[in-house]
């Protein structure tokens, strides 16, 4: 049995299976069992679902951690709401995107679905000219341009990762 070893810090918050925790101080826990979790900046609030790649995000966030009657409708949800990103987008690398967060959500795989729709959310947050504070406080108007050379392509690569 492969076990999960994750460090958070106080005030910290993570869901369970459903359940919201908050740490009181710097923890460490060991998930020993298959868990539906998410936890700190992976958290969407409601009020942070301002845009149509964030709704997707918070559907299918809905989809993995919700409650067994909430997940059916999270994943419905999301259907729709990337078929409706799909239909007005100009980006068929979003679109290609959203096509596999699809598929790994259809396939109880929503953790990958989330990390793939966290990229089309960078790449949402440059094309409206927001800079992304992750999921907390929401995205501030950008204080300065894009970098030279930078390309779509480029806003759909995590910290660290070179390519897609």
């Amino acid at each position: 049995m492969s076990t999960l070893v994750l460090e958070l810090r106080q005030g910290e918050m993570m869901i369970v299976n459903g359940a919201p925790i908050r740490f009181r101080s710097k923890s460490r826990i060991e998930l020993t069992a298959k868990a539906r979790f998410l936890f700190g900046k992976q958290i969407m609030a409601p009020t942070q679902a301002d845009s149509p790649a964030r709704r997707i995000y918070f559907a299918l966030q809905s989809a993995y951690i919700g409650s067994e009657e909430e997940r059916p409708d999270g994943l419905s949800a999301a259907r729709r709401l990337i078929e409706d990103f799909k239909g007005v987008t100009t980006s068929s690398l979003a679109c290609g995107i959203l096509d596999r967060a699809l598929a790994a959500a259809e396939a109880d795989d929503c953790y990958q679905a989330l990390k793939l729709t966290r990229r089309v959310i960078l790449h949402e947050d440059t094309v409206l000219g927001r800079t992304a504070d992750a999921f907390r406080g929401g995205s501030q108007a950008r204080s300065q341009s894009p970098s030279p050379g930078s390309n779509e392509r480029d806003a759909y690569r995590e910290p660290g990762q070179q390519g897609l």
